[in-house]
């Protein structure tokens, strides 16, 4: 009896050691015991990279992880965001990591109205720059502001000036996949300014709106995940 013990522990022992062979190479965390409990050592999917850019466009071997995008059921009701997130074709304004050099550190916001980007400045002389769209001759503005509020599809209420000009505009209308705010709104001191998402992602790269900065709405949703409120935002 205690020989087939043996045989059988030597048996067991060879099978664990060739379960962490094949298990992912988190030794022995949940890749491992998800091989042992269904066979699949596959183990939990990692969060994407994004390539990295040198100064002005120059190709650049950099990649900083990226949080992985936080869709959330739309406030209609009609299921998840993900499918109603409008894509812009430019690829100038695309979300990229660049060297980075000026004004600010870590953390911080910088939006340069001329160039039409915005940074969120990182360590090590690095930051990501998105493509913005910005305020029309006579609406831009400078100055620093820091983030006093965060909003997930926000409502729009269009301001009694805006009204004076555009009286055709709705008085208020709900967050949505049509709302002018888009898929997030980082509300910028007490002033009516916002950083935010579109539904017109074919305006990035312009100077088309009343002084807020708008971004395509995947951009919105990976700023607003990565800048809590209290953040310093600069314009320059």
């Amino acid at each position: 009896m205690r020989a087939k013990w043996g045989v059988a522990l030597a048996a067991l022992a060879l099978m664990g050691s060739s379960a962490v062979a094949q298990a992912e190479p988190g030794r022995y965390g949940g890749g491992f015991i998800e091989f042992l409990m269904t066979g699949d050592g596959r183990g939990p999917a990692r969060r994407p990279a994004v390539d990295g850019y040198g100064a002005l466009g120059e190709p650049r071997p950099v990649a900083v992880a990226q949080p992985r995008a936080r869709f959330a059921a739309l406030p209609t009701g009609q299921g998840s965001e993900e499918g109603m997130i409008a894509r812009a074709v430019d690829p100038r304004f695309a979300r990229q990591v660049v060297a980075y050099d000026g004004p600010g550190r870590a953390g911080q916001i910088v939006i340069d109205t001329n160039a039409k980007y915005l940074y969120l400045i990182q360590p090590a002389g690095q930051a990501i720059r998105y493509g913005i769209g910005v305020g029309r001759p006579g609406f831009v503005w400078t100055g620093a502001k820091t983030i006093s509020a965060k909003r997930e599809w926000p409502d729009w209420t269009p301001p009694a000036e805006m009204l004076r000009r555009r009286p055709d505009l709705p008085r208020h209308m709900v967050g949505g996949p049509e709302n002018p705010l888009g898929a997030r709104a980082m509300y910028l001191g007490t002033s009516l300014y916002r950083i935010h998402g579109t539904n017109e992602p074919h305006t990035i790269g312009q100077n088309v709106s009343s002084g807020c900065i708008r971004m395509m709405n995947e951009d919105v949703i990976d700023l607003y995940e990565r800048t809590p409120v209290g953040t310093r935002v600069e314009v320059i």
